[in-house]
């Protein structure tokens, strides 16, 4: 493992990132953007195996990643560029025009490091399935990762595809959802609870573990070590993780109310106010 306090320097700059990203485009969703930062620092910086310097679509001998909320592309484009994928001054045209940095991210640009276009809720998963089915047919023994916003868990697609998992042994992917309790609308459970989630992914013929600690660099490498732990035993994988949405800013931590929301200039200085440069501004 890398030191940990270079990896939480990261943290703390992805984070200044995101704001800034957000802010200098007024719009985008920090929210989640902010509460999944460790679990993207933890998978690029230490659990998966991957090639920066020569990215391809294919992929081959490569473990893949496929964002499903694809509206949380401000961490996923940060944490990209300080992995090599793509200059990282470049993270200056979020969102704007004739940019590779679309608000969702897009393949049509050729974004080093995006291999799906996402943010139409509920496909990720059924991407994800054909990536992972597509080593077995291959005899290639990488890893298939995905990762899920709890209320996009609303949408049908995403069952269809855990049956699909479970009833195929697709047991080389490990999926993880943001579970955060918050959506665009409010809290998951008022705009559309999703009951007993463990208990669901179970019944669907998953191996369920929880990580409480999403926030938690150390926690989220230990948990997806401990998920690779049962790849090839038959069944698909997935991590439900507990984070903040908006962890690290403490006005946009407890509400919904960041999911879609850019700060303006007074809310961005407040924000940077309590995330430490660490690794240089772009």
């Amino acid at each position: 493992m890398q030191d940990i306090i270079q990896l939480k320097n990261l943290c703390t700059q992805v984070r200044r990132d995101i704001v800034r990203m957000v802010h200098a485009a007024s719009s985008g969703h920090p929210g989640g953007s902010l509460g999944c930062v460790e679990f993207f620092v933890a998978l690029y910086k230490e659990v998966m195996h991957h090639n920066p310097s020569n990215f391809n679509m294919d992929g081959k001998n490569e473990d893949l990643f496929f964002l499903s909320n694809g509206h949380i592309s401000p961490v996923f484009y940060s944490v990209l560029a300080r992995s090599g994928y793509f200059p990282v001054k470049e993270l200056k045209t979020f969102r704007k025009l004739n940019t590779r940095l679309q608000g969702h991210p897009t393949t049509h640009e050729g974004l080093p490091g995006i291999r799906i276009a996402s943010g139409s809720l509920g496909q990720g998963m059924s991407v994800a399935i054909g990536a992972a089915l597509a080593k077995k047919l291959n005899g290639d023994k990488s890893t298939i990762y995905s990762l899920h916003g709890d209320g996009e868990l609303q949408e049908g697609q995403i069952w269809e595809a855990a049956m699909y998992a479970a009833a195929n042994k697709v047991d080389n992917y490990i999926a993880t959802v943001d579970y955060n309790g918050r959506q665009i609308d409010g809290d998951v459970d008022k705009v559309l609870s999703l009951g007993n989630l463990k208990a669901k992914f179970e019944a669907f013929g998953f191996t369920v573990l929880e990580n409480n600690f999403g926030n938690d660099i150390e926690k989220v490498i230990a948990s997806l070590n401990q998920a690779k732990t049962y790849l090839g035993k038959g069944k698909p994988i997935i991590i439900l993780m507990k984070t903040e949405m908006g962890q690290g800013v403490d006005y946009m931590m407890g509400t919904h109310k960041w999911h879609g929301s850019s700060p303006n200039d007074e809310q961005l200085q407040k924000a940077l106010a309590q995330l430490e440069e660490t690794l240089g501004d772009y």
